[in-house]
């Protein structure tokens, strides 16, 4: 886990997407028991509210769900979920930018695929 923030983005949002991120990443699983806000507030140092309005977002949407007086565990069919909320957003923020710069440029489909498959073999190249 890292321990320093992104300072131009509310802190909350990136403690709601660490967890998210263990939820992909599959370090937690469905009916796993989620770091609790306390565990969360001593290790990164931040408020407590702040810590807890990340938290009770996930709650609220359906990722995490709450024991009382034993903690935040992962919802069945949290993962799925995530998998998909980030899809729609990366195609909201990345593919429909991406596709009207090209447009503008002048790429045809095929160079813009082409584009992507350059670009993913040498992200795997250098991994």
């Amino acid at each position: 886990m890292k321990k320093s923030f992104d300072p131009d983005r509310p802190i909350y949002i990136q403690i709601r997407e660490i967890i998210e991120d263990q939820i992909l990443k599959g370090q937690l699983q469905e009916g796993d028991q989620a770091p609790s806000t306390n565990q969360l507030v001593n290790f990164y140092k931040v408020n407590h509210i702040t810590v807890a309005k990340g938290v009770n977002q996930l709650v609220d949407e359906g990722i995490l769900y709450k024991k009382r007086g034993i903690g935040m565990f992962v919802k069945s069919g949290a993962r799925e979920k995530l998998v998909a909320q980030r899809k729609e957003t990366f195609i909201n923020d990345y593919i429909v930018a991406l596709v009207h710069e090209a447009n503008k440029l002048g790429f045809s489909e095929k160079e813009i695929i082409s584009l992507i498959r350059e670009v993913k073999e040498r992200e795997i190249n250098e991994h």
